[in-house]
């Protein structure tokens, strides 16, 4: 059976007022896979050229249709609305994409509060050993290793080449006593990919353990976390993922839970079985409650409650971008961003972008930022100019129009 947007969009919707937003699935592997770009599933291809996905990816007309049938169930107080099924359902999903196994995944409010608890968890800014990271790391990261070195710890940063870093700089800063190598596997500021796999190999052969932010990277270029042998990975959901704020993931090797890598928070997301036990007959001799301690990656890690709108829409998100394939997506993306890589250098704009990557970033050096900003403002294209850094980020509704439209307002 082929199955169009409309009755796609119907049986999501049809499977959430059910019981749970996330039984939604693709019939059949015969289905004809919806040809890129997607306009019609994204209504903000039809009100601006929206080029600044990396900042935030406008919602698809089926994750609003998700995060509107969960708000009605909540509305209407329906007990048959459970989220704990579908949370563990993204969690298989998130885990699927990136290759690693569900019970490594837990979730975080967010990719810097995975990295936060990555570091202390190694025991930072206590534990002996350096860091190394990199000046194309996010900027939170940034601050986060800043602040700790001002604390005294030894945090090494290595600087681009023109807009990449060599695996050969990373190497020097690198020794024995190097106990975490931080990195975006995909660089916000100009959209620069790493080897996840020679980075690993390298910091394990000198006994550091990897830390990769995927941000910018899962859901527009395939990855292999398991197979690349990183330690540890966290990623947000509004951006690549095509989800909401207030949800991300955080991604631990469980051979390390308890032997490298320990809890250093606390919630009850962590544990089963948890009863009380203050009342008259229920008096236990050793306490006042009980619960069995969660063994996997999210009994370390997970807090508190959860974007239950995000989980929603990553219901359906998760299941679009399997549909349509990472690798078609970067393909298309990529005939958009060579185009920009040839085209703005002959209209003044530097690439500081690698002409190798082949991630959804591509960055340009503008020399007046806020006249720029009027002109494309004015011309109702958007995009992140930031200092004096032009960042383009297309997606899988973006087309070559759209790429005209940039051109003509920067012309």
């Amino acid at each position: 059976m082929t199955m169009n947007r409309r009755r796609w969009l119907a049986r999501a919707a049809a499977c959430a007022s059910a019981g749970t937003a996330l039984e939604f699935r693709l019939v059949g592997q015969s289905q004809a896979v919806p040809q890129l770009p997607v306009r019609s599933d994204f209504p903000i291809a039809e009100t601006a050229t929206f080029l600044n996905n990396a900042a935030w990816h406008p919602l698809s007309l089926g994750a609003r249709s998700a995060i509107q049938t969960y708000l009605e169930q909540k509305s209407t107080g329906s007990t048959r609305f459970s989220y704990s099924p579908a949370g563990n359902q993204v969690k298989a999903l998130i885990a699927k994409l990136i290759h690693v196994p569900a019970s490594s995944i837990s979730f975080v409010s967010s990719t810097t509060v995975g990295e936060n608890l990555v570091v202390a968890g190694l025991g930072f800014p206590q534990s002996r050993g350096n860091i190394v990271t990199d000046a194309l790391h996010y900027d939170s990261s940034t601050y986060l290793y800043r602040s700790l070195q001002a604390q005294g710890l030894d945090i090494r940063f290595v600087r681009p080449r023109e807009g990449r870093i060599e695996l050969a700089d990373l190497e020097r800063a690198i020794d024995r006593g190097t106990k975490l190598v931080a990195i975006s596997l995909v660089s916000y500021l100009n959209g620069f990919q790493y080897d996840l796999k020679a980075v690993c190999d390298l910091a394990h052969s000198r006994g550091a353990y990897v830390y990769a932010d995927l941000v910018q990277a899962a859901g527009s270029v395939p990855i292999d976390v398991a197979g690349a042998g990183a330690d540890f990975c966290a990623g947000g959901s509004h951006k690549w993922l095509m989800g909401d704020m207030g949800l991300g993931y955080l991604y631990v090797r469980e051979d390390l839970l308890d032997k490298v890598i320990r809890r250093v928070q606390f919630g009850s997301r962590q544990v089963t079985d948890f009863e009380n036990h203050v009342f008259p007959y229920d008096i236990t001799s050793n306490g006042a409650a009980s619960w069995k301690l969660r063994r996997d990656t999210a009994g370390h890690f997970e807090i508190g409650t959860i974007s239950q709108a995000t989980v929603a829409a990553l219901g359906y998100s998760l299941p679009y971008i399997q549909h349509l394939g990472v690798e078609r997506i970067q393909a298309h993306v990529q005939s958009l961003t060579s185009r920009l890589h040839k085209e703005l250098p002959r209209l003044g704009y530097p690439s500081v972008t690698p002409m190798e990557a082949k991630s959804a970033i591509v960055s340009f050096v503008v020399k007046e930022p806020h006249a720029l900003s009027a002109r494309l403002e004015k011309a109702n294209v958007d995009v992140k100019i930031d200092q004096h850094l032009l960042r383009l980020s297309p997606s899988i509704y973006n087309n070559q129009a759209d790429i005209d439209n940039l051109l003509n307002a920067l012309s």
